[in-house]
């Protein structure tokens, strides 16, 4: 049999891999693309914890102190022709600015020492620019000479800034919380199967790897394990978004926190605590939380620009207005408000809006965003490779034909079941179920080892058996009659041929279904203008035959899991951008290769993979929505970072008096207007974000 042929089905496997290195390295890339914004995030999820409360505190005591600022400033006074005054409001209006300034602005000026430090000016230092200049000139007009104060500027740029690295936090810790949640639905207890087959109640940290515990009727899992006794139903929704629930037998794997059905089960447990398939999630996606996408990066270079060009700006305007008018107030003025107006307060919440929506939207749609980088690059594809087995196919095997050699159908499949009663591939299932349906009884097989990319090896009564696929035999007997097998494999059927001691004496037939959503998938692919290929270990004709089916462009047949990394290598040389769509599991040297990782499904193995997206409804259909979101999501990306800058493109040089000689020149008050409608646009935009 060809186990390796099926990436649904060789979980033996993966341990094996010649691609785990290159795996290794990708992860290891990005490790290094990830990095604090701004200087505000953290490698710990306490410390992300501690920032996304730490800004909402700031923001919301700011914006209670901004409003007695908002009567008392002279901004006021000039838009409304208002004036407030009484004893003592000039030291309560500096007093108020001063609390806006040190604490609301604290996170940003120590954000600007990390980059100056670094000596790298991006967002931090813009916003400090701002700030401080803001601060230090209204308090020097306030108590020494007059004019116009900024500390209504000061305090409104200060709470739009924590606005939007609040609500950047609080969306990308959003999906990571209502997983954290998942985690704290487990049982307090698990029925621990004792050695004597007793039933004890013990606490569920106590649990150990290689135990069996008991499930009762409607209980939730308390462990990710294996069936090993009794068949059910499980729910499965809130951890894969499955709503059907999922049939389970002896051989199945179970994941913890999904609700048992009708039947109690023994499971045994094979991962606890940090290997469960919960942990792993809850860490795929903190570590998401912390990469910076490149859009965020494409944000702080426009921000290091504009600290550069609002510093050359301010300068050249102080020399250019003294020189004309030899006022030193009202250069300074010029310069001043060439600084403050400079740093965009919708630059600030163009990128983390968007964010927020989009993992708003890929939650709904169950897309659970393990790279953040992948969902630019999702946009970029050009060819999208499709694991077949368990991704394009439903991966439910049944056994439809045996073609014996020697002996008879019943001995053959005695052997072949005795061999595959130890692995839980769904082949395998397929083959012991129909075994036990014909009540056949089969020795224990021992020895049992796989044979990377063929099969496997083990003994029997004493004899060696291999289970291989159509490639070994072809290639080790090269003059056998295979055209009955042949026949089955243009039948889009599976074939695995049973060997005794390196003698053909059988061979089984295996139909594995084509997804309803496969069809879907590939003709939408198509109206994106997107190829479609896909990577199977099966043979030529199977393959062949399911490409015919759903309409691939390309289809690469009896390939190794190093392969498949190969081919998609191969591709990516000739400048396709590769996208790979498998199961996570032996598909990891691919996914790990490809531009993009797509694992389908959200089985135990597939969050320890090296996947960068997963599907958790298990619809390869769901890759669509993965491109166009991306689409979306890089589309108004773009659209608020040029409404945050075309604000500066357009209000700097009014500030610094270009237009002077026709009588035109930027009022402080007339910028705030249009810096308002800039955040507002933005804020907007980002909300009408939709994915058809």
């Amino acid at each position: 049999m060809n186990h390796n042929q099926n990436s649904g089905t060789v979980q033996r496997h993966k341990e094996h891999s010649p691609m785990k290195q290159h795996d290794h390295h990708k992860q290891t890339d990005r490790h290094h693309e990830k990095t604090g914004h701004g200087g505000h995030h953290d490698s710990g999820d306490g410390q992300m914890m501690h920032h996304h409360g730490d800004f909402k505190k700031r923001f919301f005591l700011s914006l209670i102190l901004t409003l007695p600022i908002f009567f008392l400033s002279s901004m006021t006074t000039m838009l409304t022709g208002i004036e407030i005054s009484f004893p003592g409001a000039d030291w309560l209006l500096f007093l108020l600015s001063t609390i806006i300034f040190f604490y609301g602005g604290w996170p940003f000026l120590t954000g600007m020492m990390t980059e100056v430090k670094a000596k790298n000016p991006a967002m931090m230092t813009l916003i400090s620019l701002a700030i401080v200049v803001a601060y230090l000139y209204s308090t020097a007009i306030l108590f020494f000479s007059s004019g116009m104060n900024y500390f209504w500027e000061l305090a409104t740029l200060i709470d739009i800034m924590l606005l939007g690295h609040w609500i950047e936090m609080r969306a990308v810790m959003k999906a990571g919380d209502a997983l954290q949640k998942m985690a704290e639905l487990l049982p307090g207890d698990a029925h621990l199967v004792t050695e004597q087959d007793e039933i004890k109640d013990v606490p569920l940290q106590e649990i150990q790897k290689g135990q069996i515990v008991l499930v009762k009727e409607g209980e939730k899992m308390p462990a990710d394990g294996r069936i090993v006794r009794g068949s059910t139903h499980v729910n499965e929704a809130m951890l894969t978004g499955e709503s059907k629930a999922v049939a389970k037998e002896v051989g199945s794997d179970v994941i913890a926190g999904s609700i048992n059905g009708n039947q109690a089960v023994r499971v045994e447990v094979t991962a606890t605590g940090e290997d469960s398939y919960l942990s792993q999630v809850i860490k795929l996606v903190s570590d998401a939380q912390k990469e910076k996408s490149r859009t965020e990066t494409l944000s702080d270079k426009a921000a290091k620009l504009l600290f550069y060009v609002a510093l050359a700006a301010g300068i050249i305007t102080f020399i250019v207005w003294f020189w004309l008018s030899a006022d030193w107030s009202e250069a300074i003025n010029r310069a001043v408000t060439v600084l403050i107006i400079a740093c965009p307060h919708a630059l600030g919440l163009a990128i983390p809006l968007v964010v927020a929506r989009s993992t708003s939207l890929s939650a709904k749609n169950g897309l659970l965003i393990r790279r953040r980088m992948a969902l630019e690059d999702a946009r970029l594809i050009d060819t999208v490779a499709f694991d077949k087995t368990g991704t394009l196919t439903e991966g439910e095997f049944k056994l439809t034909d045996i073609v014996v050699e020697t002996g008879t159908e019943d001995e053959l499949l005695q052997i072949f079941a005795a061999l595959e009663n130890q692995m839980s591939h769904p082949i395998a299932i397929s083959i012991v179920q129909e075994a036990k349906s014909r009540a056949l009884t089969f020795q224990n097989a021992d020895q049992v080892t796989a044979i990377s990319g063929v099969g496997l090896e083990g003994k029997v009564g004493g004899a060696t058996y291999k289970i291989v696929n159509t490639r070994y035999l072809r290639q080790h007997w090269p003059n056998l009659d295979l055209a009955k097998a042949d026949q089955f494999a243009g039948e889009g059927k599976t074939v695995s041929f049973l060997l005794k001691e390196n003698q053909l004496i059988g061979y089984v037939a295996i139909a594995d279904e084509v997804r309803e959503t496969a069809k879907e998938t590939i003709n939408g692919l198509h109206k994106l203008h997107k190829k479609a290929m896909m990577l199977t270990g099966d043979s030529r004709q199977v393959a062949d035959k399911v490409g015919a089916i759903l309409g691939i462009d390309y289809v690469e047949a009896e390939l190794l899991p190093q392969d498949k990394a190969k081919t998609i290598q191969k591709y990516q040389h000739q400048k396709e951008t590769v996208m790979m769509v498998g199961d996570g599991v032996n598909d990891s040297p691919a996914l790990a290769t490809a531009k993009v990782g797509v694992a389908i499904g959200a089985g135990t193995d597939v969050a320890m993979e090296t996947a960068d997206v997963i599907l958790s409804k298990s619809n390869p259909k769901d890759v669509l929505y993965l491109i166009r979101l991306s689409k979306e999501t890089y589309r108004k990306m773009i659209q608020n970072l040029w409404w945050a800058a075309g604000y500066n493109i357009l209000a700097i040089p009014l500030a610094a008096g270009v237009l002077a000689p026709i009588g035109l020149i930027l009022s402080p008050a007339l910028g705030a207007v249009l810096m308002s409608l800039s955040t507002i646009i933005v804020a907007i935009n980002a909300q009408l974000m939709k994915v058809k």
